[in-house]
């Protein structure tokens, strides 16, 4: 069937099922070749899970990837650099927890945005700290053993963690922000749980 024959509901419809279809703009794929990045579609596993933005010390865990993807104001595209994505083709190694990294690519007339994540939809939260361990040693213990407590106690309060926001880009440059601060102030994505205090939030 022809989409200029199709119902206008029906047109509208492909267009929220397909939000990767937009063509990127000339800076958005200038950004991707210098970047090495190329479309690829995240597991459902980590897109329906929630998701943390703060990799020592996280005091709130935000809503599903999927819905913080939704509520972006401009078209948006997942990304991963060509090299990890090959990485995925390789045997995964069961004693090393399986963690990549992925880029939102938020693609507005005036400004392309990166909301890096981490995909852990694989690792408990114990996996998670010992996994982040090795890279920052003890220094970082205290905040980890504290880290993987209140986790701990939000997944026994059914609010389980698959990703982290680990940095936000815009048009290539690092925000210096604080990724919780962005999502609550400018992207307007109200934290789902508060993990000091330990309980859910109410919209």
């Amino acid at each position: 069937m022809s989409y200029f024959r199709m119902p206008l509901c029906c047109l509208l419809l492909l267009v929220v099922l397909a939000p990767q279809a937009f063509a990127a703009s000339e800076k958005a794929s200038a950004q991707r070749k210098a970047n090495d990045l190329i479309p690829y579609t995240p597991p459902d596993k980590f897109l329906n899970g929630n998701f943390i933005a703060d990799e020592m010390a996280p005091a709130y865990v935000f809503g599903t990837v999927k819905a913080f993807a939704a509520s972006r104001a401009c078209p948006v595209t997942w990304l991963i650099e060509e090299n990890e994505r090959s990485r995925m083709d390789k045997p995964a190694n069961p004693a090393v927890p399986a963690e990549f990294t992925l880029y939102l690519e938020e693609d507005c007339p005036d400004k392309v945005v990166y909301y890096v994540f981490i995909d852990q939809s694989a690792m408990t939260p114990k996996q998670w700290i010992d996994w982040r361990q090795q890279f920052h040693k003890s220094k970082a213990e205290k905040e980890y053993t504290a880290a993987v407590a209140l986790l701990d106690k939000a997944v026994a309060d059914g609010v389980a963690v698959a990703g982290e926001l680990r940095f936000i880009q815009k048009d290539g440059e690092l925000q210096a922000k604080h990724p919780e601060e962005v999502l609550k102030v400018e992207c307007k994505f109200p934290p789902l749980y508060d993990l000091k205090q330990g309980k859910k939030l109410t919209p």
